[in-house]
């Protein structure tokens, strides 16, 4: 799940060294599979840990994860690098905010999957996000735009030339893509 470098691990055993004995750490997400997500490392007292906590073992310490965490923890690389700005511990999490979806996921699976990853962390830059609502029988993903999206007078060029361009290309079963979002100005919109 985890992997953490050998230089990651001696750096966490020389701190933990200074804490109390059988104090290993956590690792874990805020706002796991949203744009938001963020990880951290933490020290983690043996009285801390749940029942229902996933231990990973290490050299000397173990790494401990909640298990709504573990499944946007999956491929996270933790390294402690020294460059000439000097050392710091980095932590990669790159399902941190979508989790990681199997070969056999469905198309509705897939296409959100794609939106989270890959739509809406440029549109969170204007304060939007936009999800799937349906997939029609013709192969139309409808979706639905929020936020700093709903009233944008750039919503078509986004859908037309960014979104449906990207879907049609990456699955094979979509056609075309569709908003039902009601973009008019009033009191339900952004700006």
């Amino acid at each position: 799940m985890i992997s953490i470098s050998e230089t990651a691990q001696s750096h966490f055993a020389k701190l933990l060294a200074d804490q109390a004995e059988k104090t290993n750490i956590r690792v874990f997400v805020v706002n796991p599979g949203t744009s938001q997500a963020e990880c951290g490392v933490s020290y983690c007292p043996e009285d801390a840990v749940e029942a229902t906590d996933i231990r990973l073992p290490f050299n000397g310490f173990d790494a401990v994860v909640d298990t709504e965490s573990a499944p946007f923890l999956e491929e996270a690389e933790i390294d402690f690098v020294t460059d000439k700005m000097g050392t710091q511990l980095t932590l990669k999490a790159p399902n941190a905010k979508a989790r990681k979806i199997g070969d056999d996921a469905s198309l509705n699976e897939r296409i959100q999957h794609m939106l989270e990853t890959e739509v809406n962390p440029q549109l969170a830059n204007h304060g939007g996000q936009v999800s799937l609502v349906e997939i029609t029988a013709e192969g139309i993903a409808v979706l639905q735009f929020g936020g700093g999206c709903n009233g944008c007078s750039m919503i078509d060029v986004t859908l037309k030339e960014g979104i449906e361009k990207e879907m049609i290309a990456k699955f094979d079963e979509i056609t075309g893509v569709a908003d039902i979002t009601d973009h008019k100005a009033g009191d339900h919109s952004y700006y």
